[in-house]
């Protein structure tokens, strides 16, 4: 019996430091839930001593910002281009359209503040249930701070009613993933 309560004590000591030492751990970092533009990133940030820490590709895309990492001097390069979108039916600016109808239109974008080289364009809308349909992708050789980009005209069927949005991707390298760096949404009644 003393035995047993020896083994139960010595169990009971162990588990008594490791909980100490996992609520020290805890308390020391904590999770920060971060929220940008009413939406919650799915990795929110942390604080250590007092330092808010954020995770910097989510927040970058939900600022539609590129981002450059260089892995051998250990530095991370932000760049927010201004990018304007219009969307054009014929010759006439539009932003709403009635449900159940097919429009044809094109959008016209405007670049600039433009600090990094660009190897490729997309421009695509998302119904309001997610589905996504590629309007236009082009490789293009961007090496100055501004130009401007047309698409060609498509034929879309606003189908639902709700908000489609029209977003404007850019690729820095053929090897990266495409970053959205600008969106503008089409209400749908």
């Amino acid at each position: 019996m003393l035995v047993r309560f020896k083994k139960v004590a010595i169990l009971l000591a162990i588990l008594s430091v490791c909980g100490g030492t996992f609520i020290f751990a805890d308390s020391a970092v904590q999770k920060v839930r971060v929220i940008v533009n009413g939406s919650e990133l799915d990795d929110g940030g942390i604080v250590v001593d007092g330092k808010t820490y954020l995770p910097l590709r989510q927040m970058a895309n939900s600022l539609h910002a590129l981002v450059d990492w260089d892995n051998q001097s250990k530095k991370a390069t932000i760049n927010k281009p201004n990018v304007h979108m219009i969307l054009f039916q014929d010759k006439v600016i539009f932003g709403n359209v009635d449900k159940g109808n097919k429009y044809t239109f094109n959008v016209f974008s405007q670049i600039d503040n433009l600090t990094t080289d660009i190897s490729a364009v997309k421009v695509s809308i998302t119904d309001p249930y997610g589905t996504e349909k590629v309007i236009q992708t082009q490789n293009v050789n961007i090496t100055k701070d501004n130009f401007w980009y047309r698409t060609e005209d498509i034929k879309y069927n606003f189908e639902f009613a709700g908000k489609y949005a029209v977003r404007f991707y850019l690729k820095t390298s053929p090897s990266d993933d495409w970053t959205v760096v600008s969106e503008k949404l089409i209400s749908s009644q």
